[in-house]
Parts: structure tokens; C-alpha cells; sequence
């Protein structure tokens, strides 16, 4: 599997987790879903680092996620 099938999948579980709030009600779980995007901070875009950046933002925060 190449490395960007696995981030991409990744920021799926992510933007999945995002939209059904789980960075409020399993943090844990979010963090380790970002903690295992930021390994590879050197091959992301921009966007996808901005995302990230306002994931972690939103969890550290515990705001609510509206895409």
C-alpha cells in the first residue's frame, strides 16, 4: 500500500470521527487517529495539514465540528 493511500484513509477516520463528534466524546480515540497523520507531517499538503491543525484545535477547544 502506498503511503498516500494510508494517510488519506487516515484523515477518512478523521473527518469521520469530526462529524460525529468523537473528538468531545472519545478523545482519546481522536488524538491517536491524529497522532497517526502527523508521522507523516513531511508528505502532506497544505490543506491537509490545515485540517489537521483545526481537528487538534477543535479537540484541544472540545468545540463542536460543523464542516
Amino acid at each position: 500500500m502506498k503511503i498516500h493511500d494510508k494517510i488519506e484513509r487516515r484523515l477518512d477516520a478523521l473527518e469521520f470521527a469530526l462529524k460525529n463528534q468523537e473528538h468531545i466524546s472519545e478523545p482519546d480515540k481522536v488524538l491517536e487517529i491524529i497522532a497517526s497523520i502527523t508521522k507523516f507531517w513531511t508528505v502532506l499538503g497544505d490543506e491537509d495539514r490545515d485540517y489537521v491543525n483545526a481537528a487538534r484545535f477543535a479537540l484541544e477547544e472540545q468545540r463542536p465540528w460543523t464542516p
